[in-house]
């Protein structure tokens, strides 16, 4: 199960330069270590730059289910900012429409399991959360909606609508604890009324915030590959994800930026054995995790549950 990931940060580095030579531009350097975030956001704007048919999001997101099943995915729920790109083109709804036709595609070629979750910058207005939920609402390819970005910008102004989502069946999901640390978090869960929560590694700044993760049943999406490119902790080693699982929260394993990181999800689990030392039994749970609080169909659920544990028990010593 892949449960963080966004769509315009994994983008293939070929299609990159595909997308380039068609507009007539010099293609962006965009693979590796970012000195920051606001290095990191300069190059997603690039690449997003280069999204501007709909074929072009149409071949991203089908290229995205061709890679994410030649890796090994079952299940993956991938985020995708529509409604910045409809104002960034002016064109109402064709954003995700292109990338649900490249998902068609794409699931048609793999049988990957796949679902959207629909983003927001927190520094962006309410009306442009507002058109994210209407967005979400009239899409069945869309499970849920969250709040991204710089986690300075509060989400209370958000509330209304977030509600609106919930209330209507939507999944919510936000990135927290990321730039912040737990007051972001909590805030997420309290006001934003957060399912699972995207990096999340500043919780445990406060241990009754890791411990209301917990009884809330509130998972945390860890993304240690992009922490680290991206300078929130300073090394593998120094990751606080095995802390997270100690103290009882669910924990999932996500790539978050592939285009950055340069990690599949079978890399990242790859790199987390390596970097943190985790042992077959711990990253089993972490694949479990993301099976229990992903919001895939309970068959779905199951088959990944039980894949795991037979993998498990076969000793196999690598996670895929």
């Amino acid at each position: 199960m892949h449960l963080h990931v966004h769509l315009e940060s994994a983008v293939r580095p070929s299609t990159v330069v595909a997308l380039a030579a068609k507009y007539g531009v010099v293609a962006p350097s965009v693979v590796g270590p970012c000195r920051g975030f606001r290095e990191f956001a300069g190059r997603a704007d690039l690449v997003k730059g280069l999204l501007r048919e709909f074929e072009d999001f149409a071949r991203v997101a089908e290229e995205f289910c061709v890679d994410q099943a030649a890796d090994g995915v079952r299940w993956v729920e991938v985020t995708f900012t529509a409604a910045s790109h409809e104002e960034r083109l002016g064109a109402v709804g064709m954003p995700l429409a292109g990338v649900v036709a490249g998902l068609e595609r794409g699931v048609a070629v793999t049988g990957l399991g796949v679902r959207v979750v629909l983003d927001h910058s927190r520094r962006r207005s309410v009306a442009r959360m507002a058109r994210t939920v209407d967005l979400a609402l009239g899409c069945e390819w869309v499970v849920g909606v969250g709040v991204a970005g710089e986690e300075r910008y509060s989400l209370v102004r958000f509330a209304g609508e977030l509600a609106r989502a919930r209330e209507a069946g939507l999944r919510v999901v936000h990135h927290a604890g990321e730039q912040c640390g737990a007051a972001s978090v909590v805030e997420a869960v309290r006001v934003g009324l957060a399912e699972r929560i995207g990096h999340g590694v500043g919780a445990l700044e406060d241990v009754g915030v890791v411990a209301e993760l917990r009884d809330r049943g509130v998972a945390v999406e860890a993304c240690p590959g992009s922490n680290v490119a991206l300078g929130v902790v300073g090394s593998w080693a120094e990751h606080p994800l095995s802390r997270l699982v100690e103290a009882g929260v669910v924990v999932s394993l996500g790539t978050d930026v592939p285009l950055v990181t340069g990690l599949s999800l079978s890399g990242e689990f790859a790199a987390v054995r390596s970097g943190l030392g985790l042992s077959d039994s711990e990253l089993a749970g972490l694949a479990v995790g993301g099976a229990v609080s992903s919001f895939a169909p309970e068959g779905v659920k199951a088959q990944v549950v039980a894949g795991v544990e037979a993998w498990l028990g076969a000793g196999v010593g690598g996670m895929a």
